[in-house]
This record gives structure tokens, C-alpha cells and sequence, in this order.
């Protein structure tokens, strides 16, 4: 049976849509970083975040044999990388930040490692990072549509910076990827997490 549709009842629907440029990243840094030089340009963060994304996981197929044919079951789930780039400010802050935080998790000359902690408390390199998705009307008390907390996340990687005699009319930016344990999301309305937080009593 044909579904009868217009633009009307398409624009009812989608209503304004959900803008990829509306988001807000967050980072719920290590105490040990940046003592002593300011800690709340930390906070640049949410700012200078040039683009990031909604996290992404994936299901595993165990393939088992039968009478000819092939069965497929469900397997085990796996989250891929996180990364985000960020505007450089003027003073390399933020970047600072980043590089201390690796090093800090193994340190450049002497295989170092001052913070490996694996957990998030105030001692640890983890840490849980939130991206919200904003509404196109977001005010500064609320807006958030869905919201993402990646799990035991720290970096792995800060990329290189190119220069040139002719980058002209440009504000360098790099790149920072992280490792995380998993992901649980948290709706506008509903306080329901995906996928299920079956590790609710293992502190964070």
C-alpha cells in the first residue's frame, strides 16, 4: 500500500533536524596535569574544539557451520578510536596540555611513567570525556539533545603541526585520538543509557 506524503508532513517530522555544527566537548582532565600553570584554560577546550564526533561501536559475528550452511551469531562488541581537532590559541595551551598528558602516561627520554594509574580518579591518565549534541536553540542552561561519556579514555596520539612560508590566512590545528573502555549515552528526556551499563558498580 502506497504511504500518502507531502512536504508538510516531511517538515513535521524532521522539524529543524539535528546540526552537526551544534555539539560541546568536555574533558574531565587528570588532576596532575597542567599544577601550577593555571588550570582553568583548560576549559578552552569546549571552545577550540573544531570538530569531533559521536562515538561509534560495532558487534563481532562468530560464523559457525552447519549442514551446509553458515550461521551467524552475535559476537563481541568493540569501540573504535576517538579523536577531535582543535584550534590552536595563541599560547599553545590546550596542545600543552595534551602533550603533558601523554607524557605523563610514558615519558620521552627515560620510558617513564609518572601516571600509569589505569583508573579516573584524581591519581590516574583516565579520564571520561563527554560530546553532547545541541540543540539548534541551545542556551547556556541546557539544549543538550544527547549526550556521550566515553568511558576510561586517555590519548594515544597529537599530530604534527605543518608550517610553511606560505600558509597564508590560516590558524593552525591539530588532532588528538583516544583509547577508550566504552561509551554510554544519556538522552534529553530520558535518563537511559545505550548500551546498558552493566558496569554500574565499578567505580569510575
Amino acid at each position: 500500500m502506497a504511504i500518502n506524503s507531502n512536504v508538510s508532513q516531511f517538515l513535521s517530522k524532521i522539524k529543524q533536524g539535528v546540526k552537526p555544527n551544534m555539539y560541546q566537548v568536555s574533558i574531565n582532565w587528570p588532576d596532575a596535569l597542567g599544577q601550577g600553570k593555571g588550570t582553568n584554560d583548560k576549559d578552552l577546550v569546549d571552545i577550540l574544539c573544531k570538530s569531533a564526533a559521536l562515538p561509534a561501536s560495532n558487534l563481532g559475528v562468530i560464523e559457525v557451520p552447519f549442514r551446509g550452511r553458515t550461521v551467524k551469531i552475535a559476537g563481541d562488541r568493540t569501540f573504535d578510536t576517538w579523536s577531535a581537532t582543535f584550534i590552536n590559541d595563541e599560547d599553545m595551551k590546550i596542545r600543552a596540555y595534551f602533550e603533558e598528558w601523554l607524557a605523563d602516561i610514558n615519558s620521552h627520554q627515560n620510558n617513564a611513567s609518572p601516571l600509569f594509574r589505569p583508573q579516573t580518579t584524581t591519581e590516574g591518565y583516565m579520564a571520561n570525556l563527554k560530546v553532547a549534541q545541541l540543540e539548534k536553540n541551545a542556551t547556556t542552561n541546557g539544549g543538550s539533545i544527547r549526550e556521550y561519556t566515553l568511558h576510561h579514555a586517555f590519548p594515544t596520539s597529537v599530530s604534527q603541526i605543518d608550517l610553511a612560508y606560505d600558509s597564508n590566512d590560516q590558524v593552525s590545528e591539530f588532532s588528538v585520538e583516544f583509547q577508550l573502555s566504552y561509551w554510554t549515552a544519556e538522552s534529553k528526556s530520558a535518563a537511559e543509557s545505550q548500551p546498558p551499563n552493566v558496569l554500574e558498580n565499578v567505580p569510575a
